[in-house]
């Protein structure tokens, strides 16, 4: 029933979320493409602010690309990852300083877990195709290369979740620092543009061996909240 000039049944005021796996498990740029074609077909689904670029956050959180990760180690720190690793995906300040304490703090944080710090990777981004409101705001983004000190792949797992509560507390201080993901098995992408930008912004995406057989994308749709980059989804756990 219609209320003067507002149809409830028109409006559909929901975030758009999905999922595509490969049913045997096989991992493949193709999929992530494919899971990126999906999100930008839910654009409408999504809060876009005034200046018509910025959106209200949206991305994919995937399966940990093994080669991709190994080529980008070695290319930015250097260094060969053992068999198993973990990678941390984080916004941090573009304070200079606030970055730095950042970093000390967030290293303290996974040696405490008696995990160890490979190295940083500075996450390369193309930041021309944000609106102003994102640019603006824009947080630096970094990746932080994790192995384990002896432990299982249990024993990581649950030191890594551990590392990445004490991190969030540490670093909570300042409102541009936020821990996007820290897992040996997934890795977000994320952020403040339309979706059909994400792999403009992150050239990584692009990279063939960025190679999955599941990803979860979501295009974030908030009734309450102006557009902040820590507020963008997928979460670590939960869309």
């Amino acid at each position: 029933m219609a209320k003067g000039l507002y149809t409830p049944g028109e409006f559909r005021d929901n975030c758009g979320f999905g999922l595509i796996a490969h049913c045997a498990g096989e991992a493949s740029h193709d999929l992530l493409m494919t899971s990126i074609e999906a999100l930008t077909r839910m654009t409408h689904r999504g809060g876009i602010a005034a200046d018509g670029k910025t959106g209200d956050g949206c991305g994919l959180l995937f399966q940990m690309p093994d080669g991709f990760m190994r080529r980008a180690a070695k290319d930015a720190i250097g260094v060969e990852l053992g068999d198993l690793f973990a990678v941390g995906m984080l916004f941090l300040s573009n304070d200079s300083d606030a970055e730095a304490h950042a970093v000390k703090a967030i290293e303290h944080a996974l040696s405490s877990r008696q995990l160890a710090v490979v190295g940083w990777r500075d996450v390369p981004v193309d930041p021309t195709n944000l609106g102003p409101i994102a640019r603006e705001n824009m947080p630096v983004f970094k990746q932080v290369f994790v192995e384990p000190q002896g432990q299982s792949k249990e024993e990581f797992d649950n030191e890594l979740f551990m590392a990445s509560r004490l991190i969030e507390r540490a670093i909570a201080s300042n409102s541009e620092n936020y821990l996007c993901s820290l897992s040996r098995r997934v890795v977000s992408y994320k952020g403040l543009m339309m979706p059909v930008d994400l792999p403009n912004f992150y050239p990584d995406l692009n990279d063939v061996l960025m190679a999955t057989a599941i990803c979860v994308f979501h295009q974030r749709f908030s009734t309450n909240t102006l557009p902040r980059w820590p507020l963008a989804q997928p979460f670590r756990l939960l869309a």
